[in-house]
């Protein structure tokens, strides 16, 4: 299957457009990642990951790990862009106390985020948790034990 140009450079627009309006109106927010990584993302989330925003633990879902929560609203645009039940209402409450969109990803507060960071680095120490978990996270499922997550 071959990429749509067209529907993945408007898809990066309008994900560019979300941000821009979002960290404008929270008078807060860094837009240097959303902005400049927005094709990425179209190309990842239109294209690339497997994901079900129905089921937003799915335990065979992609990973897209963000080890730089300054740029979180791009990830948000992506997820309501993507379908996860992340409504405008919420884009527009970026940075707003009790909001599905705070100023880093929260797990278990943001639908699509499987992880959170707070020091600078989490999100590497994650991904190095992710790919050995592609090797030897999935062994003791196929013994019917589930790994403490």
């Amino acid at each position: 299957m071959s990429l749509n140009i067209e529907i993945l450079s408007r898809a990066a627009n309008e994900a560019r457009g979300l941000c821009m309006d979002a960290v404008q109106a929270s008078q807060s927010g860094h837009l240097g990642l959303p902005l400049g990584c927005a094709e990425m993302g179209a190309v990842l989330y239109g294209y690339a990951l497997k994901q079900n925003p129905d089921k937003p633990r799915w335990i065979g879902r992609d990973y897209f790990v963000l080890s730089a929560g300054h740029g979180s609203m791009f990830l948000y645009a992506w997820l309501h862009m993507s379908g996860y039940d992340l409504p405008m209402d919420e884009i527009k409450r970026f940075r707003q106390l009790h909001s599905k969109t705070p100023g880093h990803p929260e797990f278990f507060e943001t639908p699509g985020v499987g992880m959170h960071d707070r020091t600078s680095g989490s999100g590497r120490r994650e991904r190095g948790r992710h790919r050995g978990g592609d090797e030897n996270g999935r062994r003791p499922f196929q013994y019917g034990r589930a790994p403490h997550l």
